[in-house]
């Protein structure tokens, strides 16, 4: 009996205590808000009359109210079933004056990266964080010694402006950039890698001669990772020093410490016991190809994916991998492990910080969604996919925990940054001179799709390009670009002159594990006017033609990486096939190029080039269509001098094919001329003509060696070509020096 009563006796007290710790809201009672409607607080507040309300709740309307940003202070308070909410609110920014900026630009970009804004309220704490953003985007652009301070006008209790008024100061330029210590590698090549540039005075454009610590950080960031790409597991780049001299301008000095170089001795997978391994048998394949040979993070990289597949494949939930890299030696072995996570789900993905940028465009790039399964390797996708975007300065994230064990809350933090580029580049070399400028931008109206606006001069051509494209299209994960381009030729001396207009449709996406397709349909009108000085051949092309095509290809990329790859290869097949057009003809090109490194200065590439255009029906290719080779794929020869000759024109082919061997030779000149000396063996070829039977085919295998020199002189970059014809036709045009000045800005 005894045991009865102290049972009932506990009942009644824990119900006596919780009667104690909640009370239902029979009124509420919201007092101080003048600015913020009663119904938006409760909606905020997750406030509602009726409902029973415990000691936790109340606090859980603190924390709602606060986070709005609205009140400077909450009181919330339950008393005789009535709650009591007594609210302070911020003042409201009435302007937003920024002084000490005359561009409108810079001016708008600061109003977008900083937290306090025009009708927003003015939160005293945030201020200098404010403060150190606009540091911070200045000093991205090289003003380091930018000082920003801050006056508040009252306008009433409620209103005031805000001002900011900044002192730039002087830019900080680059100098002069050195490498020292082991690098192993020339420092030209190392130019190359970096972002950061010497400030020259044709480079007045570019952002990056500008001396910002960002710039540093990317510069150490890309130069250990090219290294780890050569297999320098260790280096160290042990300093980077910014020596400050009289000019105000800085001198980088980066240390570098290569260490040795290391091999793959052995791949493993191990996996965990429940489950099945024999779904990553065909790992065994890809480890056969890396044993033996440098590591790179590249590898490990192709490695992951491919275990990403098998998992995805056999629809294994909630596994997850890990990489161990055990050092013996001079060779690692690369560990892959693979387990059963934890059986988690996302409950929610918040976003933050994308003021400009759409969330769909971030969403849109995350590997897990809410309701999947949650696994760190699809968060760190996701991350990649969102900082590979190249709209933001900065992705981080943080995990919570949700509303039960099995759940979890993740929160992406994104920083956004500026997304316009403008570039531009001259040349002059003994083919003419050229003028070319770029304006672009990344993320237009925070879509995460990219417009551009291109131009090239030459002294007989005039192009015109404009791009639109969308990186994701219907968040399919495939792109699409839409482009519309002019092209104008001007040529006295061959009697012609010809207007091309193009518009165009095309998309490509991965079909399967580095294999790439593309699809296209174009439309173009090409207006062809000569003269008295054309061949009586060429006369019979003049008029107007007008076209509608559909194009297809792939592209199957097995390089290493995609800038200045030192192994692996690339294999494209492109084809155009008419529609509808006065002049029909279907053209092929097929190329594939393969990379070789002997050591770390000297790399070899293989280049195959064929492409072919045929008229259909009897119809004849016209002469904007017809192929030529460039002076890179047939060196030691005029551009656009090889190949069938109408009276005394180089007309082009039906046909072009070129086989090029190159290799750079190391260290042949001292580091501190700034140049590189390659060699080559070109072979190659231009034939056919349709149009008139009595020209010569000019079916005759072409061929040149020589050495290309690049040299950074003091008034821009420099190439030189010195080659020798082999082999050539009697049609043909010979040039046995060919250089070239020109840079972009």
């Amino acid at each position: 009996m005894s045991k009865y009563r102290l049972i009932i006796i506990f009942i009644l007290a824990f119900f006596n205590f919780s009667l104690l710790h909640s009370e239902v809201v029979k009124k509420i009672e919201i007092s101080g808000n003048k600015r913020v409607g009663e119904a938006t607080i409760k909606i905020y507040g997750n406030i509602e009359q009726g409902k029973d309300y415990s000691k936790k709740d109340l606090n859980n309307i603190l924390e709602n109210l606060f986070e709005t940003n609205f009140f400077a202070d909450v009181k919330v308070s339950l008393s005789n079933n009535i709650l009591k909410i007594e609210l302070e609110e911020y003042p409201v920014i009435n302007q937003l004056i920024v002084l000490g900026e005359v561009r409108s630009k810079y001016v708008e970009e600061i109003k977008k990266l900083i937290f306090l804004k025009e009708n927003t309220s003015f939160i005293t704490s945030k201020l200098s964080q404010d403060v150190e953003k606009i540091k911070e985007i200045y000093k991205t652009l090289g003003y380091n010694s930018v000082t920003v301070e801050t006056k508040v006008r009252a306008i009433d209790k409620e209103n005031l402006d805000l001002v900011f008024e900044i002192a730039k100061g002087n830019q900080t330029k680059i100098s002069k950039i050195s490498f020292t210590g082991d690098k192993k590698v020339r420092e030209k090549r190392l130019r190359d890698i970096i972002a950061s540039e010497e400030d020259k005075f044709w480079k007045f454009i570019s952002k990056n001669t500008k001396f910002s610590q960002n710039l540093v950080n990317l510069d150490q960031r890309l130069l250990r990772n090219y290294y780890k790409s050569l297999g320098y597991y260790n280096v160290e780049i042990s300093s980077n020093s910014a020596e400050l001299k009289e000019s105000g301008n800085v001198e980088l000095i980066y240390s570098i410490d290569a260490g040795k170089r290391f091999t793959i001795n052995k791949l493993i997978t191990n996996a965990d016991g429940v489950i099945d391994k024999k779904i990553f048998f065909p790992l065994n394949e890809e480890y056969n190809d890396f044993i033996g040979t440098y590591y790179s993070p590249f590898k490990v990289k192709k490695i992951l994916e491919k275990i990403d597949q098998l998992i995805e494949d056999n629809n294994l939930q909630f596994v997850e991998h890990n990489v161990e890299e055990i050092i013996e030696g001079e060779s690692i072995t690369i560990k892959f492990n693979i387990f059963q996570g934890k059986r988690i789900l996302v409950e929610r993905i918040n976003v933050l910080g994308n003021s400009i940028t759409n969330e769909s465009v971030i969403r849109a790039e995350l590997e897990i969604d809410e309701g999947d399964p949650f696994t760190e390797l699809g968060l760190d996708k996701s991350l990649a996919n969102l900082r590979s975007r190249n709209i933001f300065k900065e992705v981080v994230s943080n995990v919570k925990e949700g509303s039960s064990q099995d759940l979890k809350v993740i929160e992406i933090s994104v920083t956004e940054k500026p997304t316009g580029e403008i570039s531009a580049g001259a040349g002059i070399g003994t083919n003419g001179g050229s003028l070319a400028f770029n304006i672009k931008e990344n993320n237009w109206l925070g879509q995460g799709k990219s417009v551009s606006f291109d131009a090239e001069i030459t002294d007989t051509s005039l192009r015109g390009t404009i791009n639109y494209s969308d990186p994701n299209y219907d968040f399919l994960g495939n792109s699409i670009n839409y482009y519309v381009s002019s092209t104008s030729n001007d040529k006295p001396d061959q009697g012609y002159e010809n207007t091309l207009v193009t518009a165009g449709v095309n998309t490509s996406f991965e079909q399967y594990q580095d294999l790439f397709a593309n699809l296209g349909l174009s439309a173009s009108y090409d207006d062809l006017r000569t003269t008295g000085a054309a061949s009586d051949s060429l006369k019979k092309q003049s008029g107007d033609f007008n076209e509608l095509a559909g194009n297809y290809g792939f592209r199957l990329d097995k390089r290493n990486r995609t800038f200045m790859p030192t192994d692996g290869s690339i294999v494209s097949f492109n084809q155009v096939l008419p529609i509808y057009a006065d002049k029909s003809y279907i053209a092929n090109t097929f190329a594939v190029s393969n990379y070789n490194q002997f050591t770390e200065n000297v790399v070899n590439a293989t280049k195959f080039y064929v492409s072919a255009v045929n008229g259909v029906g009897g119809d004849h290719v016209r002469l904007s269509k017809r192929r030529f080779l460039s002076t890179k794929r047939l060196r030691g020869f005029k551009r656009g001098k090889v190949g069938p000759r109408d009276g005394l024109d180089h007309v082009g082919g039906n046909y072009a094919a070129a086989l090029n061997f190159e290799a750079n030779l190391p260290n042949l000149l001292p580091e501190a001329t700034k140049t590189d000396v390659g060699l080559f063996l070109d072979f190659g070829n231009v034939w056919g003509a349709d149009y008139d039977s009595s020209i010569e085919d000019s079916n005759k295998i072409r061929s040149s060696a020589g050495a290309a020199i690049n040299w950074i002189s003091p008034i821009g970059p420099m190439s030189f070509v010195f080659s020798q014809n082999i082999n050539k036709a009697t049609t043909d045009e010979t040039e046995s020096f060919n250089f070239q000045l020109g840079t972009s800005f």
